[in-house]
């Protein structure tokens, strides 16, 4: 019997202890002189920290649809030779992508591009279907053949099945079927699709420059090109965007929306507004109530660069506490690097800051940062701060302890991997070596974007969501690529 071994040809990665988004979307529908490949191209660099892995961008000018992707950063995947080849569009859509490990490979990078009896549709998706395994199965019992391993794909390929009564009611049938997150853009030769979710999950925007309409996951894309925002796109909302202009579909939505409370904490840019709340205050709101939750007789405040540097801000002015800036990041170092050896991987958080040793020497210093969910990167940093002279490090945390996973698209480690769910906050405080540690309630966290315009999901803390995951069928789409690539690039034994 031959036994299948896999060939170990994946470079190691350093991870931020961090979750980490899955992706971002970036789409325009140019009625002026704007060359809408570029656009997109900028937009996408403004959303780069919500994917990092792979980035493509589809073109259609009123007849054909071209498209570019590849693997790697959006500076290194378009340059002006590529952008040239997708010159002349009319509509655009980009997307960058953080996969979940083992299933970052290139058929699975997006804009999904295919051929349907109506012509050709492009699709970029930032969530998860926690119905893809049940639908994925019932679709190749039909016959339909999948070239890739997302969810994406079940979503383009219903849309193409119920192509025969328009596009538009293609997309209605396929979003009263599909159940989980999902913020969509979806072209075809003459039009733009925007769709979001019936609990709004996903963030997702509408906005404008000039008289060209826009739709990214965050505003800053917009503010990026030179435009502006309109207005967050509702949940269970269909915008669709053609020469003409703009119309609106509503769906069916729950009573109560659930935005990924995350994407406040940790997920969005700072200069972004989503659903009415500015993400700058919202976390110096929550740096606040931290300080009056759980002060500390300290001499100086710092935040992890850079998601805790807003918080920090807030703690120190509710505090009094100066704020210094005690860490110092390498700016030209991503959420993950290459590293050949287990003794650079200890090196990790190294290279990514350094401690200003004449700032902290013989200071008590309280150290905010956004969340912990392995404690690994925590550990080495109160470390870095005492060899560099901290008398004491107090580490305060903007958000509760994440003790339960997402089911929506975000790439959470196994509950078994999240410190917070395995320790208590005094054997966590032990584990990372710090002097205390103390956590943002998550009433304290509510209060922080009560202005917003709905409800959030708090799953990742509480573990309530706002549908049922007891059944959530997703594929462990990264364990069957693995197989699959063992079965065909094994070595025999």
């Amino acid at each position: 019997m031959k036994r299948i071994r896999a060939k170990q040809n994946v470079p190691h990665v350093y991870e931020s202890d961090k979750l980490n988004e899955e992706c971002g979307i970036f789409g325009i529908l140019s009625n002026d002189d704007h060359e809408a490949e570029k656009i997109v191209y900028q937009g996408l660099f403004a959303l780069q920290h919500r994917g990092q892995e792979s980035c493509g961008i589809a073109v259609s000018d009123f007849k054909n649809i071209r498209y570019h992707k590849e693997m790697g950063l959006v500076a290194r995947v378009f340059d002006d030779h590529t952008l040239n080849k997708l010159s002349g569009g009319r509509i655009a859509i980009g997307h960058v992508r953080y996969s979940t490990t083992g299933a970052s490979y290139l058929h699975n990078a997006q804009p999904l591009v295919l051929k349907y009896k109506k012509g050709t549709l492009a699709l970029a998706h930032n969530g998860n279907l926690v119905n893809a395994k049940a639908l994925r199965a019932d679709m190749e019992e039909a016959g339909a053949v999948f070239q890739t391993s997302v969810d994406s794909e079940i979503i383009a390929n219903l849309i193409a099945r119920f192509s025969e009564h328009g596009i538009i009611e293609a997309v209605k049938r396929t979003v009263a079927i599909i159940e989980g997150a999902y913020a969509l853009l979806i072209m075809t030769e003459d039009k733009m699709i925007a769709v979001r979710d019936p609990n709004g999950m996903r963030p997702l925007a509408l906005g404008k420059i000039d008289n060209s309409y826009m739709v990214a996951s965050e505003s800053c894309a917009f503010d990026a090109v030179g435009g502006s925002l309109i207005r967050d796109i509702k949940p269970g909302e269909i915008v669709i965007i053609d020469r003409v202009g703009l119309n609106k579909l509503q769906t069916h939505v729950p009573l109560k929306s659930a935005l990924c409370i995350f994407e406040f904490v940790y997920f969005a840019r700072t200069d972004s507004i989503i659903d009415g709340i500015s993400v700058y205050m919202a976390r110096k709101a929550a740096g606040a109530r931290l300080a009056l939750e759980h002060p500390v007789d300290a001499d100086l405040v710092i935040g992890v660069p850079d998601s805790g540097t807003t918080a920090a801000l807030g703690y120190s002015e509710a505090s009094g506490i100066p704020f210094g800036e005690g860490l110092v990041k390498n700016r030209y170092i991503g959420r993950t690097f290459i590293q050949p050896n287990q003794q650079m991987r200890e090196l990790g958080v190294r290279m990514k800051l350094n401690a200003l040793s004449k700032i902290l020497k013989g200071k008590r210093v309280v150290m905010i940062d956004d969340s912990i969910v392995r404690g690994t990167t925590s550990k080495k940093i109160v470390e870095m701060l005492k060899v560099a002279g901290a008398k004491e490090v107090h580490m305060r945390i903007s958000s509760p302890p994440v003790m339960y996973p997402c089911h929506f698209g975000i790439d959470t480690p196994n509950r078994r991997q999240l410190i917070g769910a395995s320790k208590t906050v005094s054997e966590i405080c032990k584990t990372i070596g710090a002097d205390s540690l103390e956590y943002l309630s998550l009433e304290g966290l509510s209060k922080t974007v009560e202005d917003g315009s709905g409800g959030f999901c708090q799953g990742c803390f509480n573990n309530e969501y706002p549908m049922d995951v007891k059944s959530d069928d997703r594929l462990d789409i990264a364990e069957e690529d693995l197989l699959k690539g063992e079965e065909q690039d094994g070595d025999d034994l």
